[in-house]
């Protein structure tokens, strides 16, 4: 994520779902490989689900870093011409989707700076909570900024260091920095780092690919460009490759991970991989434990394409209840789809999805959510359904109530956008026209994750408000032991 956290900004006109959190960003770092912007591009489309809003790659090649930028997908954002413009055996990508800043090309990244005849260039996931004190102590040292992102401070404090020498300005900086943040930076001598803050709220991996070095958001991005997993960056690891290959540096230790648990729950693509479980079979698992929390005669089981679809799966297995896809989706509503007008407010739900009259009519039917954020969604969804003639709606919601807003990189970022903090289930029951509702428990859901030691193991901060770093001197609440 790149935020300035001062004024919130959402993705710019297209068909959304309201009831589902929007991600920050995804990145992809390549060493020594002939064609690495050509890497760099395939690992970004395999990443395209964290960021549809700008995306970026930047390339060294003989000492010149090249960088492309566009707003938009990966596939409009670059040409062939463009991809054989950026030259070089290193190179860095981003994707990018805001939750703070400003929708706009000077906030795409990778973020580009040139000092003393060298360049570099950083992409970053994540949200950093003391950027407003580190910005404005910068520009009282006469910093000045060319965007409203976070990541931007990262370089600003790197550069102000390299007299103490490469490795320890990378250190000074990233010690400084408060919050979540995975990122790739890209030198103009070549070397690609991989960073990941001491809480590793968010993912980052190595991979390896023909004797070539590979880091990336997530295991499906390797995948995609045949490179073998070798392993996770590990929290508060800053790994800089060169052509010794990776070396590792060890920032001071957090006390606890705090992984973000709705990368397992809906962020990562369903084919990735995060501390040895396949992000597909957890999300069955919740599934089946819900089945088990909640269960309810009906005709089908059947999720909203694609949210759910894993966990329905898990539902309907352990239930014995047939699954359906009561739903198509249609896979070509794109970023400049019209927005329809107000007389028309439901046309830009039911374009995305469309229900079979003839398998829906007169069923009792449970639904399987990931996550019901603001509720518009899933109110109008219901009402469709109802209208069609379904007989009974039943929603199951494979995970806890979003009580709490985040501030590590998700875009509900105040509580009064969350309907589940200003509603009992038995309210929202009622306020979505459900038959009934259920949400996984916090036990049910840490159960799934099949991990010794959940509580030290996972932020889930929206879940109970128990926030693992302070982001603000006055707002800021810590979840005590035995609180």
């Amino acid at each position: 994520m790149n935020s300035d956290h001062f004024t919130s900004h959402k993705m710019p006109c297209e068909p959304m779902d309201d009831d589902h959190p929007r991600e920050a960003c995804g990145i992809f770092g390549v060493y020594g490989h002939p064609e690495a912007a050509k890497m760099c591009y395939f690992g970004l489309y395999a990443l395209q689900h964290r960021g549809q809003e700008s995306a970026g790659i930047s390339a060294v090649d003989n000492g010149v870093l090249s960088e492309h930028r566009a707003m938009g997908l990966v596939s409009d954002a670059f040409s062939m011409d463009q991809l054989e413009g950026l030259r070089g055996s290193s190179a860095i990508g981003h994707v990018r989707y805001s939750t703070t800043g400003s929708s706009v090309l000077a906030n795409a990244q990778p973020f580009v700076v040139r000092h003393r005849s060298k360049s570099y260039a950083v992409g970053h996931n994540g949200n950093i909570v003391n950027a407003a004190e580190l910005k404005a102590e910068l520009e009282e040292r006469g910093s000045i900024f060319q965007s409203t992102m976070d990541s931007e401070i990262f370089l600003h404090l790197f550069v102000r260091n390299l007299r103490l020498g490469f490795e320890k300005a990378l250190m000074e900086a990233a010690c400084r920095l408060q919050g979540a943040f995975s990122m790739v930076v890209l030198t103009s001598r070549g070397e690609v780092v991989g960073i990941r803050d001491p809480h590793g709220f968010r993912p980052l991996c190595l991979g390896r690919l023909n004797g070539h070095w590979v880091l990336a958001s997530e295991t499906c991005a390797l995948d995609l460009v045949q490179a073998e997993f070798v392993r996770e960056i590990e929290p508060g690891e800053i790994v800089i490759i060169d052509a010794n290959g990776p070396r590792s540096l060890r920032m001071p230790e957090a006390g606890r991970q705090s992984f973000c648990i709705f990368e397992f729950i809906y962020f990562a693509r369903p084919d990735s991989t995060f501390m040895g479980r396949n992000v597909y079979q957890i999300r069955k698992a919740h599934g089946r434990i819900l089945a088990q929390e909640a269960p309810v005669p009906a005709d089908l089981v059947m999720p909203f394409p694609d949210s759910g679809t894993y966990a329905a799966l898990g539902y309907s297995e352990a239930s014995g209840i047939p699954f359906e896809l009561g739903v198509i989706r249609n896979h070509y509503v794109g970023r400049t789809f019209i927005q329809p007008t107000q007389s028309m407010r439901d046309f830009g739900v039911r374009v995305k999805l469309n229900p079979i009259k003839e398998l829906l009519k007169g069923k009792d039917i449970i639904i399987i959510e990931d996550s019901i954020i603001r509720g518009t969604t899933a109110k109008t969804r219901v009402k469709a359904l109802r209208e069609l003639g379904v007989k009974r709606v039943h929603l199951r919601v494979a995970g806890p109530p979003h009580r709490f807003p985040c501030h590590y990189g998700i875009d509900f970022s105040t509580k009064g956008e969350l309907i589940a903090a200003r509603m009992s289930v038995k309210e929202l029951e009622a306020y979505l026209g459900l038959d009934s509702l259920h949400y996984l428990s916090l036990p049910g859901l840490l159960e799934g994750m099949n991990v010794s030691d959940p509580a030290q193991t996972f932020c889930k901060a929206c879940f109970d408000g128990c926030y693992p770093v302070d982001f603000d001197n006055n707002l800021s609440k810590h979840c005590l032991e035995g609180e």
